[in-house]
């Protein structure tokens, strides 16, 4: 993979027009990656998902993908219907399309081809392969009390003449103060095989708010790693929703750091497994300074020879002084042949603290089932009941009233 990996680095240096600085930094980040390499289970974080083994089993030799020279075509039809929104189109790994026609032009900034830096250049080896390779580097500005009228809709969309392929997405966002965003991420697969990494930074100043919902439905044969940098800093919010089922393989990694007093975190998400998909959600919530707060909460339904796993981890700082930290995970294994993994974690080095954490799994109750059986229900009648119960909690979390009936539809669920 080595040499593959240097001789595709070469080729995007060359179609690309990168600085001399840019370069050097881009080269300092593919050192990093080929002294780690892909993550596997070596390493704790990796323990339940050895990427380099899920690759070489399902993709074999992978190739970086650097072919930026030309265009693809925007299929409309991926767009989401009846919600107006903003967009962004990645196709293949290339922005074939920006577009805020719902906003305010001076309350919206977009700088392209912003200078690389190594900022986070000790995050882990996927950001470092991200950085090293993403062809543009676009950062979206939210304005100073600017709420975007409507919603963005990021669409990562990929097509059949690639396979075997790996696509770097990289979006950096600046949320000014009082200002407020929400971003739904859509995943649309046409091709086979293929491994799709996508980095966001997220730097929320006073008083904004982020809403970030990720959707990926789309059965497909891919694997894809995210991986979103959250700066909070006072009274800021950030909500993320995470729904995860299409891909074959998917490793969602939240990173947030509360930066400033009366910040807060709300992740929540689903596992809808089924034909011997593996997913996984990893959330570090870092409690930095006193008085902030953080709810995370994941469920759970497989079946099929699928694996989920969650690992979530709350770090309370010795500053971080009434913290409110709460963390739940919850799994419904709809046969034997499932498995469910939780790694909850506390880490605290204050004491006036309010920080808890749980995890459970098991079967449909059967005494449930028989109760709505005895109320005129057939038996998969009432398990469809039971499981849309049970996701509904979580999907209810979404303040956003909108793209909660969004997701609802997605998903299947009825109130």
């Amino acid at each position: 993979m080595e040499e593959r990996l240097k001789s595709d680095f070469e080729k995007t240096l060359k179609n690309l027009n990168f600085s001399k600085k840019e370069i050097e930094t881009k080269q300092n980040y593919l050192s990093r990656f080929l002294k780690a390499g892909l993550p596997n289970r070596n390493l704790e974080n990796w323990k339940f998902s050895d990427l380099s083994q899920i690759i070489k089993k399902n993709i074999g030799e992978l190739s970086f993908y650097n072919d930026y020279s030309s265009s693809n075509k925007v299929d409309s039809s991926i767009f989401v219907d009846g919600l107006e929104h903003n967009k962004i189109v990645f196709i293949n790994g290339r922005v074939e399309k920006i577009d805020f026609q719902y906003e305010e032009k001076n309350k919206i900034d977009i700088l392209e081809n912003i200078e690389l830096n190594d900022n986070f250049i000790n995050v882990n080896s996927l950001v470092n392969l991200n950085n090293a390779f993403t062809n543009k580097h676009f950062k979206i500005i939210v304005k100073n009390n600017y709420y975007l009228k409507k919603p963005l809709i990021v669409y990562h969309s990929t097509s059949k003449k690639i396979k075997s392929k790996n696509i770097n997405i990289r979006l950096d966002f600046l949320l000014e103060k009082n200002s407020c965003l929400k971003i739904i991420d859509i995943f649309s697969d046409n091709s086979e095989k293929n491994f799709v990494n996508v980095f966001y930074n997220f730097d929320l100043h006073k008083d904004s708010i982020l809403k970030n919902y990720k959707i990926d439905k789309l059965e497909n044969n891919n694997i894809k790693y995210s991986y979103n940098n959250i700066e909070q800093d006072t009274n800021s919010v950030s909500e993320t929703f995470i729904l995860s089922t299409g891909s074959h393989f998917l490793k969602n990694e939240i990173n947030c750091n509360l930066n400033g007093r009366y910040s807060s975190a709300f992740i929540n998400g689903i596992f809808s497994l089924k034909d011997k998909n593996h997913h996984e959600i990893r959330t570090n919530i870092n409690h930095l300074i006193d008085n902030t707060k953080s709810y995370q909460l994941i469920k759970s339904v497989s079946e099929n020879d699928t694996k989920a796993v969650y690992q979530g981890k709350i770090f309370v700082n010795s500053e971080a002084q009434k913290t409110d930290g709460y963390q739940l995970s919850k799994a419904i294994l709809l046969d034997e042949t499932t498995e469910f993994n939780a790694k909850p974690e506390l880490e605290i080095y204050a004491d006036d603290v309010k920080c808890s954490h749980g995890s459970a799994s098991g079967s449909l109750d059967d005494n449930s089932i028989f109760y709505l059986m005895s109320r005129g229900l057939n038996y998969k009648e009432a398990k469809e009941l039971l499981i849309n119960g049970f996701l509904l909690d979580v999907v209810e979390k979404i303040t956003d009233t909108e793209i909660k009936n969004l997701i609802k539809n997605t998903i299947g669920l009825k109130e």
